[in-house]
């Protein structure tokens, strides 16, 4: 009897597998189809940076590789006029109108207000509504959780067409006398399209972590509920991003890299069969050390810090709005990011397109 117990089970166990590993492979999943971004005019040079605080581009490239980033100039400009033209340009791109959205997430960390919602105001910009819209904020993997949310929707079969778009105007909360800051940031907006596919490709595993414990050394002090605006806060000047650069550093390096490494690990990838890793442009360093891990040489490594600076949420969307056209149908991919609060993560995917 025991034997046949014993027999019984390992069928039933294989009886399982097969089943999870068909439906892995007959799932609809959510696959990006298209990608656009906006950038603004206005360059900001390192050798600019020189004559407003106590830097120089030698250091400045050295510690972060970054050489000019791009600054949203002009009266009642706000991270909602990045993305709508993003979102545009997208839907220019593929043909479509704005009634075709379904849903629209925006990851951001520098709404136009509190309330109503960055998404909520693209919308409105594009005459999409009243089209579902919503904001995510988890600082710099704020993207990555945004195309994760959206791609569960495509999954469930509640929706055929979302929209994604990372935008942040960092100028808005960057202290441009804190040499420690204002080197690092830029602005900009990019949006993908997420569609359902059942011929494998699509997004196809991720992960997503966080630890609050980490807000001392990466936050904005004022401007919520725990201490709102007051003439206290405005003159101490608590009303702009705030980074413990060593901390913050020494916790990107590790977490960015452990789970890049997890989920090729659980996808059963190895440097070879990567075709690209998009890493959150925080840091040239950050960024080698992650590629370190993987078993990535250069040439699989996007990199677009030296021209847009951190962009926080839209760094990964521009990274593959810069290299759309080199990327081929069934290319893997890893999206890596680490942002304030802490929250990290990353996605596999395989692309879904040829770009013509």
């Amino acid at each position: 009897m025991p034997r046949l117990i014993s027999s019984l089970f390992v069928a039933q166990f294989f009886l399982i597998s097969l089943l999870t590993e068909s439906y892995r492979m007959s799932r609809q999943l959510a696959a990006i189809t298209g990608v656009h971004g906006y950038l603004p005019d206005y360059v900001l040079t390192n050798q600019e940076l020189e004559q407003m605080v106590d830097t120089n581009d030698e250091w400045i490239v050295t510690r972060t590789g970054i050489k000019e980033r791009r600054i949203l100039k002009g009266e009642g400009l706000a991270t909602s006029d990045m993305g709508f033209e993003a979102v545009k340009g997208l839907l220019e791109k593929k043909n479509l109108q704005p009634s075709d959205i379904d849903l629209l997430i925006c990851a951001t960390v520098t709404p136009d207000m509190v309330f109503p919602s960055t998404a909520n105001l693209i919308c409105h910009k594009l005459g999409a509504a009243p089209t579902g819209s919503f904001d995510i904020s988890a600082a710099c993997s704020g993207f990555l959780y945004a195309l994760t949310t959206g791609a569960k929707f495509i999954e469930s079969g509640v929706y055929r067409r979302v929209v994604v778009v990372g935008a942040d105007k960092m100028s808005s909360i960057i202290d441009y006398q804190d040499r420690a800051t204002c080197i690092i940031f830029g602005d900009g907006a990019a949006a993908v399209l997420l569609e359902p596919t059942e011929n494998g490709t699509g997004i196809k595993d991720e992960i997503l972590r966080s630890d609050g414990s980490g807000a001392p050394y990466l936050h904005m002090k004022a401007g919520g509920s725990l201490r709102p605006a007051s003439i206290e806060t405005v003159t101490n000047r608590e009303h702009y991003a705030f980074q413990d650069g060593r901390t913050v550093f020494k916790f990107a390096v590790k977490k960015m890299a452990d789970v890049s490494a997890e989920i090729m690990e659980r996808n059963n990838l190895t440097g070879e069969d990567v075709a690209w890793l998009v890493p959150h442009q925080a840091n040239k360093r950050i960024i080698d050390a992650t590629a370190r891990r993987m078993g990535l040489t250069e040439d699989k490594v996007m990199l677009n810090i030296e021209r847009y600076g951190n962009t926080t949420a839209a760094t990964i969307p521009l990274c593959l709005w810069d290299w759309e056209k080199q990327l081929k149908k069934g290319d893997n991919i890893v999206l890596a990011a680490f942002g304030g609060g802490f929250t990290w993560g990353a996605v596999y995917l395989q692309w879904q397109y040829d770009s013509q």
